[in-house]
This record gives C-alpha cells, sequence and structure tokens, in this order.
C-alpha cells in the first residue's frame, strides 16, 4: 500500500452514531429511522433522530429504487408524511432520467470517434 492510500483512508466517526431500525408495512416500503447514541450506545437527546423511506417504482428498465428523507418529529407524522415524499421522490427521479436522455439526444455524434477506431470514411 502506498503512502497516498494510506492518508486517504476512511476514519470512523464515533462522534456521531446512530443507532439503525428499519420499520415496514410490508407491502409499499420501509422507513429508516436513525436515532443519536453515545460512544457507550446510550440515547443521545442532543442530536435529531433521522427518517428516511425506501420504496421501489416500476419502470420500463425494471425497478427502481428510491431513497428520500421523511420529515417529522415522530414515527406518527413520518407516516403520514411517507406518501408525499416518495410522490416527490418519483417526479425527482423522472425528471433527472428526462435530463439524462436529453444530454444523450444532444451528443454530436462524429464519425470515426466510435469503437471500431475507424476513420469514418468509407473506402478508406
Amino acid at each position: 500500500m502506498n503512502q497516498e492510500s494510506e492518508q486517504q483512508s476512511p476514519e470512523f466517526d464515533a462522534e456521531g452514531l446512530y443507532l439503525e431500525e428499519n420499520i415496514t408495512d410490508r407491502r409499499v416500503g420501509s422507513i429508516r429511522r436513525l436515532a443519536p447514541i453515545t460512544r457507550s450506545g446510550e440515547p443521545d437527546p442532543s442530536r435529531p433522530i433521522i427518517y428516511s423511506g425506501m420504496a421501489q417504482v416500476m419502470t420500463a428498465a425494471g425497478p427502481m429504487p428510491l431513497n428520500f428523507d421523511i420529515p417529522g418529529d415522530n414515527l406518527d407524522e413520518v407516516c403520514d408524511n411517507f406518501a408525499q415524499c416518495a410522490q416527490e421522490a418519483v417526479e425527482d427521479m423522472a425528471q433527472k432520467l428526462e435530463e439524462m436522455r436529453r444530454d444523450q439526444a444532444s451528443q454530436i455524434v462524429v464519425p470515426g470517434q466510435g469503437a471500431s477506431g475507424g476513420s469514418g470514411i468509407i473506402g478508406a
């Protein structure tokens, strides 16, 4: 291992620990609850609990995973906010896919710069 890779090794943030719980309705998706804890594993009330949603949408290319933050102060609020946040994530994903499609369609194809390495001139 060279010196550069040793300097870039990730350090675990022992001051930013969270206990992860997964909650599911076994139908639509899952809610991930990240509860802050101290180094000793005790709850850390000085930091907020973080909620995120996970779901899948079917696309022409197959299932696409969605991950999104869900606001709320408790699980009841988060459950109520799940559908709206999932819908926003679907709309955001659709917008990004459309942007990627437009970027791909607008690329200029130059003869001879393909994988074949040819000159682009027939008979050359």
